[in-house]
């Protein structure tokens, strides 16, 4: 398994965060809606599939790290998710059981253009989304991992667009 496409600061421990219902109404999209984390494992493991079957190995292995940063995203968001008074579970509002997380949210393009085109997208997305939070949020510690994230996301779409251009070229 390649190593994660991660910044360099290490994550921060969920450690004395209390349960808050406003924190943890902000912050689930990010873990099992349909452009969070979970998304995002599923479909970059989903391209990586495809640019390995085309033979782009260098782009499928780039891709393979940043779902694996995203599984450490999703496990992060997850151990909130509970810190902050809810049940991690696959819906974009825990701890409601409604919702829940589908597999049809994942973009299966045909074609690696469009792969890498979705894959932009969908980390310009995260990032607005994360941006978002961190106006919104007063929990320090939870803001601190979602600014934390959010290093990750940037340096994934500065990936994703160098394989989008590398592909156009």
């Amino acid at each position: 398994m390649p190593r994660p496409m991660i910044a360099d600061r290490s994550f921060p421990s969920t450690e004395g965060i209390a349960r808050d219902a406003y924190s943890l109404r902000v912050i689930s999209p990010a873990y099992a809606a349909p452009a969070g984390e979970l998304n995002a494992v599923l479909q970059y493991i989903y391209h990586y599939f495809h640019f390995k079957d085309g033979g782009y190995l260098d782009f499928a292995e780039t891709i393979e790290s940043i779902a694996v940063a995203e599984m450490l995203h999703l496990k992060l968001l997850g151990e909130t998710v509970l810190a902050l008074g809810a049940a991690p579970l696959y819906t974009a509002n825990p701890p409601a059981m409604f919702n829940f997380y589908s597999a049809k949210f994942v973009t299966y393009s045909r074609t690696l253009v469009c792969m890498a085109e979705d894959d932009v997208r969908a980390e310009k997305q995260a990032i607005r989304g994360y941006e978002r939070m961190l106006g919104l949020l007063r929990n320090e510690k939870v803001k601190d991992i979602i600014a934390r994230i959010l290093e990750d996301e940037k340096l994934h779409l500065a990936a994703f667009e160098n394989i989008l251009r590398s592909l156009k070229g």
